[in-house]
C-alpha cells in the first residue's frame, strides 16, 4: 500500500482517480520495498527499510543497476502541478513508520495523505519540461536522485504509472526498456485488423498491385494486326479495295444478376460494383475503342432504355434489343453505325418453346443483316450483305442437351437470313457468351460443322466442369430435339432446306375441273346412299384425258426430311477470331474469372472457308472468302488478372473482359 499511495500521490491531480485502479495493481510487485525495516537510500535507488523480504529487494535494486540508471525524469508535462515539499512529504511518509500494518498505521496514513492531496491543489510552481532542463528534484536527507510518475500513454487502454529514474532511458526506448517492463503494466495487445476472408478456397490470395501503377498498364492490352500478313494463299489485305469495320462483344454484367450472385464478387470493393461507376466505365471503353458494330449480352432492360441506349445514340449508334423471356430484367443488344451499315431485316431469337422441356429456358438471341455503304469515290461497286448475329447461351454446366438446341436454333436463323438466291451464304459474324470452354463439343461443333453427340454426357458439351465422378449422369439420345421443333439435324429450317419449285402449280379452274374425272373421283364411296340420277350414275372420262391426274402430282409433293442418327451439321463454315493461347506467355487465353478461375466463353465467330493443307489432313486450314480478319485486341492471362485483383477491378467494370476485331470485306465490281 505504501508504493502504491506513492504513485498515487505523484500522478496529476486530474488524473487521481482513474490512475488509482490502474496504480494498485502496478506497484503490487513493490509492496515488498514498502515493508523494509530501515529507512535509507543506496545509489541511485531510494529504497524503503529493509524488512524479511531483503534479499528480494536487493535483487531488484542489482537488476536496476546493471541497466546504469542515474537521474529521475519527469514527464509530467500536462496536469497538476509539482513541488519539493510534496516530494519530501511524499519521501518521508515512504520511510515512516517502518514496518506497522495495524488500523491505527492504516489511518495515519491516510490522513497524511488526504492533507498532501489538499495542498498538491495549492501549487503554483510549474514543473520542469521533459524535453528541456532537468533539474533534480533534492531531497532533505535523500541522496540521489528522487522517482517521478511517467504518464506511458494518453489512450486509455495503456498503463500510465511507471515509475523511471531520470535520463535513465530515451522517450522512445520505453517500450524495450526492462525497468519499464518490470515497473509497468503491460499494455493490452492492439488488435490486428483481420484479413479478409478470401473466397475462393483451395487458391491462395495474391495482392493487389501498388497504387502507384495504374490499372491501364496492368491489364494493358495490345493490338494484334494482321493486315500485312500474308493469307494461306498468300495473298495480303491490302490486295484489292475493301470495306473496312471493327465489331466489339462485350458482356457487360446486368446489375440484377450481379447482386442475384453477390456472393460471386465477394472479392470486389463495393464502390466499384455500383452501377454509376460500372456505366461512367463502360460508356468510356465504347468510346475508346468506337466499334462500328457492338454486340452486348447481358444487358439490363431498364439500364438500357434509359441510359445506355440514349447515350449509344448521341454517340452515333442505332440499336436493337432483345429481352429474355420470362420475368428475366436482362437480354441482348445489337448496335450499329448507320453511317457505315444499313439495315435489311433483323430476326430475334427466342430459345422458349412451350411445352418442350429441353427449350423450357428463357435465352435469347439477335441476328441482323447489314448492307455495308461504300463511299460514292470508289465508283460503281458492291459489296455482299452482312449477317451479325448474337447470343447469350445457357449458363447450367450440367445441361450440355440445352446448349445444343438453343445453338441449333440460332445456326438455323442464320442460316435462313444469310442465306443468298443461288443457296451460298453471304458473310457471317457470329458473337457472344456461349458458355463453352475452346475445344469443347459445342465449340468444336460450330467450329468443324459437325458433331457426333449420340451416348455423350450431357456435362462434357460445354467442358465448363467435370461432373464425371457422379454417378448419375444424362446422356443425350438421339434425336437431340424432336420434329416438331422443324429444324433439321443440318440446322436448318425444315421450309429452307428444300429448294423452291420454278413452276409452282396455279390452282385455277381448268385445275379443279380435273378432278370430276381422276380415278378416285369415279369410285363409289362406301357406304353411299343410292339416289336416282344423283349417286347412281357414272362419270364419263373425255377422251384426251389423263386416268389419273393426282397420281401425276404426288411426286411434285414435299417429301418428310431425314433425320441423322446421333449427328448434327451446320454448313456456315465458321472459324475463331482468337487462338485462345497467348504464346508470349504461354498461358491460355481467359475472357472471364468465375470463383477466381479463368476462363474462355465468349467469342466471335466469322465465315471463312476452310481447305486441306496438303497430306496433312488432320489439320484445318482456313482460308478467307469475302470476310477477312484484319486485327484484333489481345486477352489476358489468367495470372495478369489475379494481379489486379479479378473482375470486376477499378479499371474493367464487368465480369468478362471485351472482344474486338476488325475485318476487311471484299468489294468488286458490278
Amino acid at each position: 500500500m505504501i508504493a502504491s499511495c506513492l504513485c498515487y500521490l505523484l500522478l496529476p491531480a486530474t488524473r487521481l482517480f482513474r490512475a488509482l485502479s490502474d496504480a494498485f495493481f502496478t506497484c503490487r510487485k513493490n509492496v515488498l520495498l514498502a515493508k523494509s525495516s530501515s529507512p535509507q537510500v543506496e545509489g541511485d535507488f531510494a529504497m524503503a527499510p529493509r524488512g524479511p523480504d531483503q534479499e528480494e529487494c536487493e535483487g531488484l535494486l542489482q537488476q536496476w543497476r546493471e541497466e546504469g540508471s542515474s537521474q529521475v525524469l519527469s514527464t509530467a508535462s500536462e496536469g497538476p502541478l509539482i513541488d519539493k515539499g510534496l516530494a519530501q512529504s511524499s519521501l518521508a511518509l515512504l520511510m515512516d513508520n517502518p514496518g506497522e500494518e495495524n488500523a491505527a498505521s492504516e489511518d495515519k496514513w491516510s490522513s497524511r495523505q488526504l492533507s498532501d492531496l489538499r495542498a498538491a491543489e495549492n501549487l503554483d510552481e510549474p514543473f520542469p519540461e521533459m524535453l528541456g532542463e532537468e533539474p533534480l528534484l533534492e531531497v532533505e536527507g535523500v541522496e540521489g536522485p528522487m522517482w517521478a510518475a511517467i504518464p506511458m500513454q494518453s489512450d486509455p487502454q495503456y498503463a500510465d504509472c511507471a515509475v523511471l529514474p531520470v535520463g535513465a532511458v530515451a522517450p522512445e526506448q520505453w517500450e524495450e526498456d526492462p525497468a519499464v517492463l518490470a515497473w509497468s503494466i503491460a499494455p493490452e495487445p492492439v488488435p490486428q485488423e483481420e484479413a479478409p476472408i478470401w473466397p475462393f478456397e483451395g487458391l491462395g490470395q495474391l495482392q493487389p498491385p501498388p497504387m502507384e501503377i495504374p490499372y491501364h498498364e496492368i491489364l494493358w492490352r495490345e493490338w494484334e494486326d494482321f493486315s500485312t500478313q500474308p493469307d494461306a494463299q498468300g495473298l495480303k489485305a491490302g490486295d484489292g479495295p475493301q470495306f473496312q469495320f471493327t465489331l466489339m462483344s462485350y458482356n457487360i454484367l446486368a446489375q440484377d444478376l450481379m447482386q442475384q450472385s453477390s456472393e460471386l464478387y465477394l472479392h470486389c470493393h463495393p464502390d466499384i460494383l455500383n452501377w454509376s461507376y460500372r456505366f461512367v466505365n463502360l460508356m468510356q471503353e465504347f468510346q475508346h475503342w468506337d466499334p462500328d458494330i457492338l454486340c452486348l449480352q447481358e444487358v439490363q432492360e431498364d439500364h438500357y432504355w434509359e441510359q445506355l441506349e440514349p447515350s449509344l445514340r448521341m454517340m452515333g449508334f442505332t440499336c436493337f434489343y432483345k429481352r429474355r423471356t420470362g420475368c428475366k430484367t436482362d437480354g441482348c443488344a445489337v448496335c450499329y453505325k448507320p453511317t457505315r451499315f444499313r439495315l435489311l431485316c433483323a430476326s430475334p431469337v427466342e430459345y422458349f418453346r412451350p411445352g418442350l422441356e429441353l427449350l423450357n429456358r428463357d435465352n435469347v438471341g439477335l441476328v441482323l443483316l447489314l448492307q455495308p455503304l461504300i463511299p460514292e469515290g470508289l465508283g460503281q461497286v458492291s459489296v455482299a450483305p452482312l449477317c451479325v448475329a448474337n447470343t447469350h447461351i445457357l449458363y447450367n454446366p450440367r445441361r450440355g442437351d440445352v446448349k445444343l438446341a438453343q445453338m441449333a436454333i440460332l445456326l438455323a436463323e442464320v442460316d435462313k437470313v444469310a442465306r443468298l438466291s443461288d443457296g451460298s451464304h453471304c458473310p457471317i459474324i457470329l458473337c457472344g457468351d456461349l458458355n463453352s470452354v475452346p475445344d469443347s463439343p459445342l465449340y468444336n461443333f460450330i467450329r468443324d460443322g459437325e458433331l457426333q453427340y449420340h451416348g455423350m454426357p450431357a456435362w462434357k458439351v460445354s467442358g465448363q466442369e467435370d461432373f464425371s465422378h457422379q454417378l448419375y449422369q444424362r446422356k443425350l439420345q438421339a434425336p437431340l430435339w424432336p420434329s416438331s421443333l422443324g429444324i433439321t439435324d443440318c440446322c436448318q429450317y425444315v421450309t429452307s432446306c428444300h429448294p423452291k419449285r420454278s413452276e409452282r402449280r396455279k390452282y385455277g379452274r381448268d385445275f379443279l375441273l380435273r378432278f370430276r374425272f381422276c380415278s378416285i373421283a369415279c369410285q363409289r364411296p362406301v357406304g353411299l346412299v343410292l339416289m336416282e340420277g344423283v349417286t347412281d350414275t357414272k362419270p364419263e372420262r373425255p377422251a384426251g384425258w389423263a386416268e389419273s391426274v393426282l397420281e401425276e402430282d404426288t411426286s411434285e409433293l414435299e417429301p418428310a426430311f431425314s433425320r441423322t442418327v446421333g449427328t448434327i451439321q451446320h454448313c456456315l463454315h465458321l472459324t475463331s477470331v482468337y487462338t485462345h493461347f497467348l504464346p508470349q506467355r504461354g498461358r491460355p487465353e481467359v475472357t472471364t474469372m468465375p470463383l477466381g478461375l479463368g476462363m474462355t466463353v465468349d467469342y466471335i465467330f466469322f465465315s471463312a472457308e476452310s481447305y486441306e493443307n496438303g497430306n496433312r489432313t488432320d489439320h484445318r486450314l482456313y482460308r478467307d472468302g469475302t470476310l477477312k480478319l484484319l486485327g484484333r485486341l489481345s486477352l489476358l492471362s489468367e495470372e495478369i488478372l489475379w494481379a489486379a485483383n479479378g473482375l470486376p477491378n477499378p479499371f474493367c467494370s464487368s465480369d468478362h473482359l471485351c472482344l474486338l476485331a476488325s475485318f476487311g470485306m471484299e468489294v468488286t465490281a458490278p
